[in-house]
């Protein structure tokens, strides 16, 4: 008997030993638009590189995916902390821009939310002009767009409709430049439409996020914040506790992929979806393979 069961648990080991190793399971999320898009899919397409079995959950609401991961069912995605700070956290008083990562990684960890190295990449909101038009202008920063528009400029402004209503938008960013737009010159439109107009002349100055490709592609000047009026945007990767401590590499492979993350990069790798027309998939492997990843 005792010769049976030794031979029985031979044979076990054998064949314990001869089956595959299963790859750790994560499921990464991202938003619905061009940036998130290809942050999910380097994300993926590097994590699988490093034996992960990865699901994709791309193109979810912001609001959607956040509660998704608080639930556990999204593993990992890129957060901006400026939308933490803002709209998960709902934190009202002014915090300056050096400390939002500091604040919102401290929040969220109370939520069981890990916020490894943030890139350099800074996706906050912006004012943009055609760079020829805002050096004929003299104008290379909201406080010198401030002075063209109080001494009758006669400049035009496209924005969104959320940034024109919304409380940290362009009604407090006017009063802290102390400017005012007339109303009859703001042009309320969709987000993409902004870049559109601006680069046909249809208006003087627009609404950007300051890694969109278009800036580039379309030779814009973003002006400068020099009161530092926007908060941090900064593209942060965001993973559950459980997730972390069920695979103790992932902050490594992760922080090491957000390092080569800027806003140079960020603004190439839209431009060649949003301009150039690549597809994600073919845009996220040469990323990595240019990486060395």
């Amino acid at each position: 008997m005792k010769r049976i069961t030794k031979l029985a648990a031979t044979s076990l080991i054998s064949m314990a030993m001869a089956l595959p190793v299963k790859a750790t399971e994560l499921v990464i999320g991202g938003k619905n638009f061009t940036e998130q898009q290809l942050l999910t899919e380097i994300t993926s397409q590097y994590l699988s590189k490093n034996g992960y079995d990865i699901e994709r959950k791309a193109g979810m609401g912001s609001s959607v995916l956040r509660k998704a991961q608080e639930n556990g069912q999204i593993d990992l995605y890129w957060e901006y902390t400026g939308t933490s700070l803002l709209n998960y956290n709902k934190v009202k008083e002014k915090v300056p821009a050096s400390e939002v990562y500091s604040r919102v990684k401290e929040l969220d960890a109370k939520r069981g939310l890990v916020w490894l190295n943030a890139s350099k990449a800074n996706n906050t909101y912006a004012l943009a002009m055609r760079r020829s038009d805002a050096d004929d202008r003299g104008i290379s920063t909201l406080t010198d767009l401030a002075k063209a528009v109080n001494t009758g400029g006669g400049l035009t402004l496209a924005v969104n409709a959320e940034f024109y209503a919304r409380k940290d938008g362009l009604k407090p960013l006017q009063k802290a430049y102390d400017f005012k737009f007339p109303r009859s010159d703001i042009k309320r439109m969709d987000t993409g439409l902004t870049y559109t107009a601006l680069k046909e002349s249809q208006v003087d100055v627009a609404l950007v996020f300051a890694t969109d490709g278009r800036i580039p592609a379309f030779d814009f000047l973003v002006l400068k914040d020099d009161k530092n009026y926007f908060p941090e945007y900064a593209i942060t990767p965001v993973v559950r506790e459980e997730a972390l401590k069920a695979n103790p590499k992932l902050a490594e492979q992760m922080n090491k992929l957000s390092a080569l993350i800027d806003n140079y990069h960020m603004s190439d790798l839209n431009a060649r979806v949003d301009v150039q027309r690549q597809s994600i998939e073919q845009v996220a492997s040469d990323f990595l393979e240019e990486n060395g990843l």
